[in-house]
């Protein structure tokens, strides 16, 4: 007979060899290219040169030199700051009302997430036609009809507002998807803890402050983590709004590098700011996550 020590060995390998083919998937995809860019990114790796050679860390110092790839972090982190925080703000109050027994709560919900459903590229072209000057310009035309023809703006074409158009179509498509994380996690909040609150004399702001906000803690994490990290890594919604102009105002990480990489054709260069990028990110986020689970920890 097969001793239970050894059966469940045999048991166990099994399970694990299941996962050989996901980890090996993994390596090729993931592990491999990160650390093929890790070394390109201290060399002078070009299409335009023959050999590579080594240069140290002089990619990393020319990197912070560089006007266009300082305007990428700082709008980078400006446009994942604002995208986080407005979609959050406006997913909270939307989940609670879409959580309330309204009748067409189901499609509501449908309609509020549908947009996160296409691509960002896809919106971005939409939203382009949108934001559009021209006579197909719906935004503009719309204000002319209205009589506020002078809040009519050259939205995608003006540097000081461009930024800004770019993130509101973020919040437009994101916000149905961070509604969903609160609404599941609020119809997990018991209803007795409503019940007993109101009976001790609380109102609806404090019940909401003390217990709903409470308990979209973990909603919250999840949320905002993956809020930040999107909108660091943010590429096609930039491409099909302003390609990232005019200037510099719209430039994102992700579009420098793909323009430093493959139409300048400098792959050390770029792999020094995928490096960078892949490092702020992992800092980040690491950041983020422990404050944001002391907080559950605090709250719960």
């Amino acid at each position: 007979m097969i001793s239970s020590k050894k059966y469940k060995f045999k048991s166990a390998l099994e399970y694990e060899m299941m996962l050989v083919p996901a980890l090996v998937g993994f390596a090729v995809i993931f592990l491999y290219p990160a650390i093929q860019s890790i070394v390109y990114s201290f060399t002078d790796f070009s299409v335009y040169k023959p050999t590579i050679d080594f240069i140290g860390f002089q990619n990393f110092v020319q990197i912070f030199d560089d006007d266009r790839l300082t305007a990428a972090i700082r709008n980078s982190l400006l446009y994942a700051v604002l995208v986080t925080v407005l979609q959050s703000a406006l997913a909270i109050p939307l989940a609670v009302a879409l959580d309330s027994k309204i009748r067409s709560r189901n499609m509501l919900r449908t309609v509020f997430y549908m947009p996160h459903i296409f691509s960002g590229l896809i919106i971005g072209y939409v939203w382009s036609f949108n934001f559009s000057t021209s006579s197909f310009g719906l935004i503009n035309n719309t204000l002319r009809d209205l009589g506020l023809g002078f809040m009519a703006q050259n939205w995608l074409g003006d540097p000081h507002i461009a930024l800004y158009a770019c993130i509101f179509v973020a919040v437009w498509q994101g916000t149905g998807y961070a509604m969903m994380f609160y609404v599941a996690n609020l119809q997990s909040i018991p209803r007795e803890m409503y019940e007993s609150a109101l009976i001790d004399g609380a109102n609806r702001f404090q019940a909401f402050r003390h217990i709903t906000f409470s308990f979209l803690a973990p909603a919250m994490t999840i949320t905002t983590l993956t809020g930040m990290i999107g909108g660091l890594k943010v590429y096609e919604q930039i491409v099909a709004l302003t390609n990232g102009g005019p200037g510099y105002a719209t430039e994102s990480l992700t579009t420098a590098l793909m323009y430093r990489g493959f139409t300048e054709n400098r792959y050390g260069y770029a792999s020094a700011l995928a490096v960078i990028m892949m490092l702020g990110i992992m800092v980040i986020s690491f950041i983020q996550l422990q404050i944001l689970s002391k907080r559950e920890d605090n709250l719960l």
